[in-house]
């Protein structure tokens, strides 16, 4: 009877054990309800050289039974050739499951969400290490005034045409993406967790109320920084109406080429000058 016992026992104990890993390392936290969709909003520009685009997504509070906006910002990568790869909402058996970002040599699966500005559903077209520096794509980042020498200009056109803004994969409505053998491998590099930034960027938002998705509709009034945790002044974007924040889909370039700094962006050109009136032949005086 004993021995039963403890070989039921062993048997449960082997049956939790991939749950209790999957809860530690992957899906940590479970929703009945879909995140909202994502909000369409304009990258700040980038502080300084060293820099990644850790772009904003929607987050759960078990404290207050919603979604808040965590907004995207620019931060450093904690070791030299690693980049971001998003965590993105799963729908699995009829609950949502948040599936972590992290750290790696490479940008691995993140649900196929369109997370712009480089992160187009697949990898990341905004720039890559070499030589222990990053080189960045100016046709998916902002780079804006800030002096940077290490810049290329992407020769694929952006595709802003679908305007997909779903923010989870799978399920009905969701996104229907796998990830692909390639994928699969990068999973099982080695991996460092968030920052303390970004943990600093996450309580910042968790801690303003006007992030509550029951507050703001799906559409935070704050939806990126420039710097983690610091939401006030120009680094703070709100959200608006318009096109979709530009993914890029172009393969990494061999090799960058300089570009000098370019103007602002969105600067419309000058109104053209209007013609000078037409001049009216003398007429002759009448007798």
């Amino acid at each position: 009877m004993h021995e039963q016992w403890r070989r039921w026992l062993a048997a449960l104990f082997l049956s939790i054990l991939p749950m209790a890993a999957m809860a530690q390392f992957g899906t940590s936290i479970s929703v009945n309800v879909p995140p909202p969709a994502l909000p369409v909003y304009e990258q700040p520009p980038i502080p300084g050289d060293g820099y990644l685009w850790v772009p904003g997504y929607w987050y759960w509070s078990d404290e207050d039974q919603d979604y808040y906006w965590v907004p995207g910002t620019w931060v450093e990568a904690p070791e030299a050739g690693l980049l971001w790869t998003p965590g993105y909402w799963g729908a699995e058996n009829g609950v949502f499951l948040w599936h972590p970002g992290y750290w790696g040599p490479h940008v691995g699966f993140y649900g196929g969400v369109n997370y712009g500005y480089g992160y187009g559903g697949r990898g990341f077209d905004g720039g890559y290490w070499r030589d222990g520096r990053l080189f960045y794509n100016r046709a998916a980042v902002n780079v804006g005034r800030t002096h940077i020498s290490n810049v290329y200009q992407s020769n694929t056109t952006v595709n802003n045409v679908t305007g997909n803004r779903v923010s989870y994969n799978g399920g009905p409505g969701g996104i229907q993406a796998r990830p692909t053998p390639v994928e699969e491998s990068y999973a099982r590099e080695h991996h460092v967790e968030s920052t303390s930034a970004q943990a600093r960027q996450v309580q910042a938002a968790r801690s303003n109320p006007g992030l509550q998705a029951k507050a703001n509709h799906g559409h935070p009034p704050i939806t990126a920084s420039v710097r983690p945790g610091e939401f006030a002044g120009p680094g703070g974007a709100p959200s608006h109406a318009g096109p979709q924040p530009r993914p890029a889909s172009s393969p990494q370039p061999a090799a960058p080429a300089p570009h000098p700094a370019a103007p602002p962006f969105h600067a419309a050109p000058p109104p053209a000058a209007p013609p000078p009136p037409r001049a009216e032949p003398p007429q002759e005086p009448r007798p």
